[in-house]
């Protein structure tokens, strides 16, 4: 089985998805898998948040579904017994980034700073968010900030959207992007999954026809 992190690279997009109601969550899911981007980053800014994320990996196993928006151990822990097979969080919090790891379960911290970068690092971490991208730079920075940590490779999510997509996926130094516009919680909220499934099969098509 590939590592999380090849799996992310092969889809190029995590869709960063806000859930009020767990009874969406399947449905969702659905839309996703049919648009043919089997891979959700569940916010824990709700309270449906844990349940959405049992229903998922329950009903659908091989979809890659994470949990974003982690800001304690304690939710970390909930998101893992629920189902997720990775973490992100918006920052870099030591407690919560070395819990993960001491429960292998792979986390994507945000990271912003060569400081955070290099505690990142000295964790054995890869792969970090970028958060919120475009407000911090977007590639420019990541350009920059690559440049003395080679091996370090980034997420962006925040401002990332289909029209600036081609400039983030183009840089070498980025893995895949997080990305909301396709799952707008208004599309969810009105139901609008099969809106959702045709934002998607777009965002997959044009993945492909940056990466080839």
């Amino acid at each position: 089985m590939k590592r999380i992190e090849e799996q992310l690279e092969s889809l190029g997009i995590v869709p960063v998805v806000v859930l009020h109601r767990a009874e969406d969550a399947l449905p969702l899911a659905q839309a996703l898998i049919n648009g043919g981007l089997p891979c959700a980053e569940v916010t824990f800014r709700t309270d449906a948040a844990e349940a959405s994320i049992r229903r998922i990996t329950a009903e659908y196993p091989d979809m890659l579904v994470g949990a974003g928006t982690v800001l304690t151990v304690e939710q970390a822990e909930r998101a893992r017994d629920a189902g997720a097979k990775f973490i992100v969080s918006p920052g870099f919090d030591p407690e919560v980034v070395d819990d993960c790891l001491a429960k292998e379960i792979p986390v994507f911290p945000g990271c912003i700073t060569p400081s955070e970068i290099a505690q990142a690092v000295k964790r054995g971490l890869s792969v970090v968010k970028f958060f919120p991208s475009e407000q911090f730079g977007g590639t420019a920075a990541i350009k920059a900030l690559a440049a003395p940590y080679t091996a370090v490779r980034f997420m962006p999510t925040g401002g990332v959207n289909i029209k600036n997509l081609k400039d983030y996926l183009s840089c070498d130094k980025v893995i895949a992007c997080g990305g909301s516009w396709m799952v707008k919680a208004d599309l969810i909220e009105t139901g609008a999954f099969k809106r959702i499934c045709e934002m998607t099969k777009e965002a997959v098509a044009l993945v492909r026809e940056i990466r080839g």
